[in-house]
């Protein structure tokens, strides 16, 4: 069932005006506009006939833009099929790593760096740690997801890292368990993340990567910055593990929560009247309890425009066994010992767009939807405004 008010109808009565009085970066203007016009003319489509009782369905394209809460749902239900193969008999835990206050206008101005920077401490610190013979003494595997978001879209930058509750030695003769109800020691994991961050920021400041917006034009000068690395060192930084899930089927359904989420989905909204929005959040500090919050439409969007994320930076990302090159290597060498035999399972043939969407909404795009007997064939695309011919025919002209 569609929302009654989506994102895009804000965008679409309310984004001209604030474009017009608001500087957006190239990729904010990219993804606001890609949202206003996702699943309408301006995108085209294609026009589906009823073989038995003739009735006709207009479908238009979508944005795919991965900021749009309507391009999300059969985008998770891809990714999850292809992690299926990757999942463990064992147990995974949840640890989250989160940017301080201090950080975050730094942040906000120099998106790619320091999220690039929060991937790279991250995972050196957990694989460092579980290496130790100290600790785990193992090559465990990670999965990174960043988030900017809390549930009234504030803007919080923090980690979620599935890892692998054991690893394999570094001989690679046998797979070393973890506890069943402990990781690693969480203030060794926070100490050693804070000084790797650290020393990641300092070095690009000095390579000069770092742009400084008027508000912290004093981090400029190198001795102010040096007295803030001095002043983050003195803090303590929040890290925390949550407890290991219960098998693999509850680790996939978590990630489905997690992966490819927008910063707000179409269902929160409320309402939207004399240009205020108001949307449902949980209250974390109230036992999760559901709220609503009313803000001034602008403040709303950008809100929003907060979590659009640099083109083509990569916000879920793979460490160790779960890595692109450990995932074809040593993950079917971690399955073999835990279980005797290499067991693969693969999914010979992919499930195309419309199953994906029948299994997530019960809905058959392939049935008519008056008659519940014909299948809805195409019978002619619609081209978006802007162009003119077929690309075919374009190459063919040419």
């Amino acid at each position: 069932m569609k929302p009654a008010i989506e994102v895009a109808d804000i965008f679409r009565s309310l984004g001209p005006t604030y474009r017009a009085q608001h500087a957006l970066s190239i990729d904010q203007a990219r993804a606001m506009r890609a949202i206003e016009i996702c699943r309408t003319a301006e995108l085209g489509g294609h026009v589906d006939q009823c073989d038995q009782c003739g009735a006709q369905r207009i479908s238009y394209n979508s944005c795919r833009n991965r900021h749009c809460p309507k391009c999300q749902n059969l985008d998770r239900e891809q990714w999850l099929e292809a992690r299926q193969a990757d999942l463990l008999p064992i147990p995974y835990f949840h640890v989250v790593f989160t940017l301080p206050q201090q950080l975050r206008s730094l942040a906000r101005r120099n998106p790619a760096t320091v999220y690039g920077l929060l991937f790279q401490a991250a995972a050196q610190t957990l694989k460092e740690l579980a290496r130790d013979p100290k600790h785990l003494g193992a090559d465990i595997g990670c999965m990174a997801l960043l988030h900017t978001w809390t549930q009234t879209l504030t803007y919080h930058p923090h980690l979620h890292c599935i890892v692998t509750g054991g690893g394999w030695a570094p001989d690679g003769e046998k797979w070393i368990p973890s506890r069943s109800d402990f990781f690693l020691p969480i203030n060794v994991v926070a100490r050693l993340f804070r000084g790797k961050f650290l020393a990641f920021l300092r070095h690009a400041y000095q390579e000069g990567q770092l742009l400084f917006p008027p508000t912290l034009a004093a981090w400029a000068n190198e001795k102010t910055f040096q007295q803030q690395l001095t002043s983050l060192y003195q803090r303590d930084w929040i890290v925390y593990c949550k407890p290991p899930f219960g098998s693999p089927e509850k680790t996939l359904a978590y990630l489905a929560r997690y992966t490819h989420r927008v910063a707000l989905s179409n269902d929160r909204i409320v309402r939207i009247e004399e240009e205020q929005v108001t949307f449902r959040y949980r209250d974390r500090s109230d036992h999760d309890r559901i709220k609503t919050l009313t803000v001034p439409a602008f403040e709303f969007i950008r809100r929003f425009l907060l979590h659009i994320l640099p083109n083509r930076f990569v916000r879920i990302r793979y460490y160790g066994l779960l890595s692109h090159r450990g995932r074809h290597t040593q993950l079917p060498q971690a399955r073999y010992l835990l279980e005797g035999k290499v067991v693969r399972p693969v999914i010979e043939n992919p499930s195309t767009w419309q199953e994906r969407l029948k299994r997530l909404t019960g809905v058959d795009l392939q049935v008519c939807p008056q008659c519940r007997k014909g299948r809805m064939v195409t019978q002619k695309i619609l081209w978006p405004p802007c162009q003119r011919d077929p690309p075919l025919l374009q190459k063919w002209r040419a």
